[in-house]
């Protein structure tokens, strides 16, 4: 690498039995929950969800044997939907405008994931507000740190419930103070930075409001990246580096690339992890 140069590193989470990062955070609410009496046996599961964490949820209780009512939309990826139904879930479909992601939408799932647990005293694992997946993402940012040998000075994540974020930029910046977190947001939807909210099409980010585990400074700073440029980012990624990724991680590397530019700077090699 040139003496100016920065290292662009990806975590790549596609070894996971379901090729998803969410594999983690749904094993970790589905044991908090069975450990302290709230999941039960012979219980069930229901969750609201824009695909990745529906189909992590229907492998983890396919497992263990807790049925799944996925409560998801037509906006979202079909293959993921067609996924949760193989792995056992029933799949509940709400319909969206235009096929678009909107704060209208993210709320109508939750309502109707909401209706289905009080009805039938399904266990809720309510993703937007549960921290039991922070352990998850502690141990993710331990591996980052590890494998990485402390090399890093940047954390680029797309932000969904936040969770991600905060459980693994918290982590990291215990080992390293000055590390620069980056927060992702659709550029047609950038509530988190002060935006309107407004419609998008890219998978499990952008809930088009302020979402309940989101702080106030667990980010140095939030960027915007657009539906396009993050398809084509995805495509490129496929393309030249024989990567397979969807959407939110496209927008990742848009924003990776943007804070490389700024520690590409003589006799520094910075190391960003997305």
């Amino acid at each position: 690498m040139p003496a100016n140069g920065a290292r662009i590193l990806l975590k790549l989470e596609s070894e996971n039995p379901t090729g998803s990062m969410k594999d983690r955070m749904a094993l970790a609410m589905i044991e908090a929950a069975e450990a302290d009496g709230r999941l039960k046996p012979g219980g069930s599961v229901v969750e609201y969800t824009g695909g990745s964490t529906g189909v992590s949820l229907a492998l983890v209780c396919a497992v263990k044997g807790y049925p799944l009512h996925v409560v998801s939309s037509d906006a979202f990826s079909h293959e993921k939907l067609d996924h949760m139904r193989i792995l056992g879930a029933t799949v509940q479909i709400v319909p969206s405008e235009g096929g678009g992601m909107t704060e209208k939408l993210t709320k109508d799932m939750i309502e109707a994931a909401r209706i289905v647990a009080a009805e039938s005293g399904a266990h809720w694992t309510d993703q937007m507000n549960n921290t039991d997946q922070m352990s998850a993402y502690r141990k993710l940012a331990a591996e980052i740190w590890e494998q990485t040998e402390g090399k890093i000075d940047g954390f680029v994540q797309s932000v969904g419930t936040a969770a991600s974020l905060r459980g693994t930029g918290e982590t990291l910046r215990r080992h390293h103070a000055h590390l620069k977190v980056v927060a992702v947001e659709p550029a047609e939807s950038p509530v988190l930075s002060g935006g309107r909210a407004g419609s998008h099409k890219m998978d499990g980010i952008g809930a088009g409001y302020v979402v309940p585990l989101w702080q106030n400074g667990i980010a140095d700073r939030i960027e915007r990246a657009s539906t396009q440029e993050a398809m084509a980012m995805a495509f490129r990624l496929a393309r030249e580096e024989g990567l397979f990724a969807g959407s939110s991680s496209g927008a990742n590397v848009v924003a990776a690339l943007r804070l490389a530019e700024e520690v590409n700077t003589p006799g520094k090699a910075g190391g960003l992890i997305l």
